[in-house]
This record gives structure tokens, sequence and C-alpha cells, in this order.
């Protein structure tokens, strides 16, 4: 039974109070109470209260924990699973800084649709767009893992986004053909053995720079010339699986770089984990170092840099791309070839075709045109004839 009664009592202190009252019964049939200060509090809340209740979505608010308790038992969720350092740091970061403040204390079944939106804006206001996304969704995996332990029926974060503008997009840098053959023939200038094999993986396989980092010998068959991606060094070193299934990939490989990695192969320091590109130490080489000591003086060698103040008002050199820009060229090249858009999705290792599009449609685009205008101008030399 259903109802909503004045309830009046005396304090200790000899105070008289007055409260509404919502009797109910939950999903489970088992009885409840709600109290209001005022009875159109009360209606209002049973109105959605009865509607939750017949759609078994309704959490009693006995039963239900704050975000701030959420965010504790997802992030051990994520220790257990051994995320990534890194990974596991950025939420960590999420929580404290922005979701803990803007909602640490409401319980979960009394928040709602509306709530959330409003705590989006807010997040956008004081945040940048992908940053407000990224806490956003961080929220959602939340309120998800409460939901998967029974603690809320329902997860009210769900669709709630922080759409990109379309002005925020960053189109992808993608070094022109001109520079790339300069970077080459600087690499194989250099006094440096490895810069020619680890210049050459980053433009021909569009590898990641974890992958990079992480790449062994196992993984490079150069008899048949492919390049196998099944492990990635993180932030601090430590070996480990592609991110996700679709980082797990094969790549095949020009004979000009099969031929820089057989003499390579001669030369590197040998490493407890058969590494490709070793630190001096034998171990996993920083991102930092291979940017700053391997990747940086070819580009300035080759002349890719821009000069730039530095804060004792010197002028130096400041590379022109970073490795990212290199995975960006491969895409390119294949593009350019007419490799199937799936081919290049499995090649570059993208969770979906829409993260392969969003990134190179346009260059798919370009390659369309090009097809058309060689189709035209046969068809103005030969008609509709075909040459022979």
């Amino acid at each position: 039974m259903t109802a909503i009664r004045k309830r009046a009592w005396t304090t200790p202190a000899g105070e008289e109070k007055t409260a509404w009252q919502v009797d109910y019964k939950d999903g489970a049939g088992k009885r409840r109470s709600k109290q209001f200060a005022r009875k159109k509090e009360a209606e209002a809340w049973l109105v959605s209260a009865a509607w939750q209740v017949s759609q078994g979505t309704h959490t009693p608010d006995s039963q239900s924990i704050t975000v701030e308790k959420a965010a504790d038992l997802w992030l051990a969720r994520g220790r257990r699973e051994k995320l990534e350092g890194s990974t596991l740091a950025a939420y960590e970061q999420h929580v404290r800084l922005h979701i803990l403040p803007l909602c640490g204390d409401r319980k979960l079944s009394q928040i709602t649709r509306p709530m959330v939106e409003e705590w989006r804006d807010k997040l956008v206001d004081n945040l940048s767009r992908p940053m407000a996304s990224r806490v956003l969704r961080s929220l959602s995996a939340i309120v998800a893992e409460a939901q998967r332990r029974g603690y809320v029926a329902q997860n009210v974060c769900a669709g709630v986004q922080v759409r990109k503008a379309q002005r925020d997009k960053v189109k992808a840098i993608i070094p022109p053909k001109t520079e790339l053959k300069a970077l080459i023939e600087a690499a194989r200038a250099s006094n440096a053995p490895m810069a020619p094999p680890l210049v050459m993986t980053l433009i021909f396989t569009g590898l990641r720079a974890s992958e990079l980092r992480g790449l062994a010998w196992r993984s490079i068959d150069l008899n048949n010339a492919t390049l196998t991606v099944d492990q990635r060094a993180d932030d601090k070193g430590v070996i480990g699986p592609p991110k996700s299934a679709a980082g797990h990939r094969t790549i095949p490989l020009p004979s000009v770089l099969v031929s820089a990695l057989r003499v390579w192969k001669l030369q590197c320091p040998a490493s407890d984990a058969g590494l490709v590109f070793p630190s001096i130490a034998s171990k996993v080489m920083t991102y930092r170092y291979m940017s700053l000591n391997v990747l940086a003086p070819v580009q300035i060698n080759a002349g890719l840099f821009t000069a730039i103040k530095n804060d004792d008002d010197e002028l130096v050199k400041d590379p022109r791309y970073t490795m990212h820009d290199f995975r960006h060229a491969a895409a390119s090249l294949w593009i350019e070839q007419r490799v199937n858009p799936k081919r290049v999705q499995s090649w570059m290792g993208h969770s979906s075709i829409q993260v392969t599009f969003d990134t190179y449609g346009h260059l798919f685009d370009q390659a369309d045109q090009d097809s058309a205008v060689a189709e035209a101008v046969q068809r103005e030399v030969l008609g509709d004839t075909l040459a022979t």
C-alpha cells in the first residue's frame, strides 16, 4: 500500500516537529518510508518512485552509497584488473580534482538525469571539452560499477555526453613525402646506427610510440617481411599486451626497412626482453630519450625544425614532428596507394573503422577524387574506348 501521511513528534528538547512521510513498497515488495518537509515534495517524489518501482529501476536510499564510495570501488577494481599506472593515475585525478568536489557526497539513488546534465554543463564551463568528456566518462563508469554491484538499479549518467565541436577537432599533422625522404637520408648519414631502422620503422609501420619502445625481435619476420604487434611498453617501461584487441596486428614491411633491420640486428645490443630499440642500459627506452636523443637530432640535421627562443632568450632548434606525426605519415602513404579502409584500420590498430574515418576521412576522399580525375582525363583522350 502506498500512502502519504503527516507525522508529528516532539523532540527531546520539547520542540514540536512535523513532516510528510511516504510509505511504499519497493520492487522486492519490502515496505519502505521516506520523509519530506513539505507535502508537495513528498507527492513529487512518490510519482517518480512509483514509476521507478514499476520499471525495476528504483533503489532505496538506505541501500545506496555515495559517489565517493562508488568511486573507491571503481578505482579498486581498476587496480585489481591491473590497469596501466598512467591510466589509473588519470582516473584518480578525475575523481580527486573534479568528481568528488562536484558530487562526492551525493547518494547514487538520489542522482537524476537533469542533475547529471547540470554537472556536465559545469564541467564544460570549467574544463577543456576533451577533459570534461573524460571526467564525465569516468563518472558514468563509476555509476556503472556500482550498478554491477547492486548499489543502484540504473546508470542515469549513461548517454550524457560532451559533444566535440567541429572547430575543436585537431587535424592530423602529416609530414610531406619530401620531408620524409630528407629524414631518412639524414638518418642514414647519422653516426647513430639505430637511427635508420628506427626512423623507417616509424614512417613505414605506423607504430605507436609505446609499441615501438616495446618492440621485440621475435615479433619481426625478416624473411616474410612482416612485423607483428603483440606487446607495448607503458610510461614506466613495463612490457605488457596492447591496450585493446585491435592493437594485435601484423603489418607488411617494405624491402628498404627489412634491409635496415637486418643491418641493425647485427649491431643491436642484447637485452633480456630482446628489444629492437633498447636503451643504453639494455632496458626499455623512455619516450623522452627516444624523442630527444634519437629522433630530434635526425630531424634537425634534415632541416625539419623551427628556431625558437628559450627562457634565456637564446635561439634553439625545435624539432618539427612528434613520433605520433610519423604514425599519421604511414596511414597517409597507405591511403595514397589506395589500400582498403578496413586494412588501414587493421594496420593502424584502430578499435573501429569510425576512428579511421574520423582521423583520415579527408585523405580517403582525396584518393577517390584523384582516381576520378585520372578516369576523366582518360575519357577526354580516349573517349569511351579502353587503351590497348
